[in-house]
C-alpha cells in the first residue's frame, strides 16, 4: 500500500489511533516533560543534535533509523517530551519514506545527498513503531500511535517472507531474497518490540512471525558453544547456516540477539551465549568482541563497554560504570540498563 503521510487530516490520525490501541492503552495526562537525569542526561547531551537527529559518533556522524528508534524508546522512558517530540520530528521529515510507511535506514550530513539508499532497515523499523508506541500512550499522542500503526502493518505485509514453512522476517525490503536462500539478520528479531505489537495488534497477528523468529533463533546457534551469528543464511526447512558473505562470528550484530531475549523473558532462547559469557566472568577471562562460531578464533581486543553492560545484564553481573563516548556502546549500556 502506498501512505502519502501528507494526505491524513488530524480527524483521520486519530480515528486511526483509536481503531487500533485499546482503551487500557490511554493512560492519563502527564507533566509534558521530565527534566533528564542520569544516564539518559548525558546520552541526550552526548549523542542527540538540536535538530532531533542522534548522531552516531563512532560512524562519521550519520544517523540512521536504529538510532532514532533507540532515541525514541529512551526519551519514553524518562519521560522527556520535548526530547521524544523532536526525534520523532526529525525522523519522519528526514527518514520516512512516501510509498510504504517505512523509513530509509541511513542518514550521512556530509553528503550531497544525505539519504542516497532510500533502503529500510527493519529493525529501525521496528525500534520506531516501540517508541511512537510508547510515547503516544505516555502523552495520548493520537498521531503518533497511528504512525505507529502504520509501520507496523508495513512491517508485516511487506517484510515477512513465506519460506520453508518459516514466516521469517526480511533485514529489509531489498537485497535479501535470493533464489536459493533469505539473508536473515537473527539481531534483527527485536523481541521486546514484538511482544508490544502483540499487545496492540492481537497475538494472533503477529503469532507467525514470532514463532518463527524463535524457531530460527533454536536452529541459528553453532560451534562448540552454540552461539548465535551475526548473518544467517535459510537454506531450507530447518537449514539455517551461517552466511557465506559475512564471517561467521557471534560479533557487533548477534551481541544483541541475548540482549533482547532476556529484555523479553526469552532466556532459553540463548542459553549458549549466556553460558559462554558466564564461564568467562568467572574465571576473569577478557571477553572478546567477537569469536568465530566455528574456528573459534576470538577478536584481540575487548567487549566494549556497551557490550560489557549487556553481558551483565544477560548473566546478572555488574555492568560498568558512566556512559562510553561511542554511540554504539552507549546505546547499549542505556538499553541494557533501562529496558525490563
Amino acid at each position: 500500500m502506498v501512505v502519502d503521510r501528507r494526505s491524513f487530516t488530524l480527524a483521520a490520525i486519530v480515528t486511526l489511533a483509536q481503531s487500533f490501541a485499546p482503551a487500557s492503552c490511554a493512560p492519563a495526562k502527564e507533566a509534558r516533560s521530565v527534566p533528564p537525569t542520569g544516564l539518559w542526561k548525558t546520552f541526550r547531551a552526548r549523542f542527540l543534535d538540536q535538530s532531533g537527529r542522534i548522531v552516531d559518533t563512532g560512524n562519521n556522524r550519520i544517523s540512521h533509523s536504529e538510532g532514532q528508534g533507540y532515541g525514541l524508546i529512551l526519551a519514553a522512558i524518562h519521560g522527556d517530551h520535548d526530547g521524544f517530540e523532536a526525534i520523532a520530528k526529525w525522523t519522519e521529515a528526514n527518514l520516512a519514506r512516501g510509498d510504504v510507511a517505512l523509513h530509509s535506514w541511513k542518514f550521512d550530513p556530509s553528503a550531497a545527498v544525505p539519504v542516497a539508499d532510500i533502503n529500510n532497515a527493519t529493525d529501525g523499523d521496528m525500534l520506531i513503531a516501540w517508541g511512537l508506541a510508547k510515547g503516544g500512550q505516555r502523552w495520548n499522542n493520537a498521531a503518533h500511535l497511528a504512525r505507529s500503526a502504520a509501520i507496523r502493518e508495513a512491517i508485516r505485509t511487506k517484510l515477512v517472507v513465506q519460506r520453508h514453512g518459516f514466516d521469517a522476517l526480511l533485514p529489509g525490503l531489498e537485497g535479501f531474497v535470493r533464489p536459493d536462500t533469505l539473508l536473515l539478520n537473527p539481531s534483527y528479531f527485536v523481541w521486546p518490540a514484538l511482544d508490544v505489537f502483540a499487545q496492540l495488534d492481537g497475538a494472533s497477528t503477529w503469532k507467525p512471525v514470532i514463532e518463527s523468529c524463535a524457531n530460527i533463533l533454536r536452529q541459528a546457534r553453532f560451534g562448540a558453544y552454540d552461539l548465535p551469528c551475526d548473518w544467517v543464511e535459510l537454506l531450507g526447512p530447518d537449514m539455517i547456516a551461517p552466511s557465506k558473505v559475512n564471517p561467521p562470528r557471534f560479533g557487533y550484530d548477534a551481541i544483541r540477539v541475548p540482549l533482547y531475549a532476556v529484555a523479553a523473558k526469552r532466556a532459553n532462547l540463548v542459553e549458549g551465549a549466556t553460558k559462554y559469557w558466564r564461564d568467562l566472568v568467572k574465571t576473569k577471562a577478557q571477553i572478546p568482541a567477537w569469536i568465530d562460531v566455528y574456528t573459534g578464533e576470538t577478536a584481540n581486543y575487548p567487549l566494549s563497554n556497551g557490550g560489557k553492560a549487556v553481558v551483565a545484564r544477560v548473566t546478572g553481573t555488574s555492568a560498568p560504570a558512566g556512559l562510553d563516548t561511542d554511540y554504539f556502546s552507549a546505546v547499549l549500556q542505556m538499553f541494557a540498563h533501562d529496558v525490563r
